[in-house]
């Protein structure tokens, strides 16, 4: 099977071409963002306050990156439990995000909102997380720096290999 190049700036014609199964070469620029992010995001939309970085056609990758060792712009940064996000997801669905990039199984509700919003769900390898950092080239804290290894991180993509989960029309791959 060959792999299909995805570049995040064109990721809304991606997610609607991409089918489940389907094996991708991600690049471009992605936001590390988990459960403790997650919530402050949601807050800060509560509140009708600016976000860290604008969910319009965004990827979030639910990753925690470890430090940064000598010489890399990142440490281990393998994908957490994306089903841990799914209480927040429908809702930043619905306000333009485009991908998540994460490991296991969602909700009914978020993948009514993926097909309602034509978004895509791809799947990292779990415990392969020093293999994923070679993969990226840039990392920034941009949001919740107090947050640590959870804190909202602005990434740089090149190649990372995954498999397109769920796709825009609800079809699933996950068990």
């Amino acid at each position: 099977m060959t792999e299909r190049k995805v570049y995040a700036d064109e990721i809304v014609v991606a997610a609607k071409e991409i089918r489940a199964g389907e094996r991708v070469l991600f690049s471009g620029t992605v936001y590390t963002s988990r459960d403790a992010a997650h919530k402050r995001i949601n807050t800060l939309l509560d509140e009708g306050k600016e976000l860290p970085y604008d969910l319009q056609n965004a990827t979030i990758y639910y990753a925690g990156p470890t430090p940064a060792p000598a010489g890399m712009p990142i440490g281990s940064c393998g994908p957490t439990t994306s089903g841990r996000m799914d209480t927040y997801t429908p809702r930043f669905l619905d306000l333009g995000l485009k991908c998540m990039i994460g490991k296991g199984k969602r909700s009914a509700e978020v993948i009514e909102a993926m097909v309602r919003n034509q978004a895509l769900y791809l799947c990292a390898i779990g415990g392969a997380g020093a293999l994923a950092a070679k993969c990226i080239i840039q990392a920034d804290v941009i949001a919740f720096e107090d947050l640590g290894c959870e804190s909202v991180k602005r990434l740089v993509l090149k190649d990372f290999p995954l498999i397109a989960a769920i796709d825009c029309m609800g079809t699933s791959v996950v068990k």
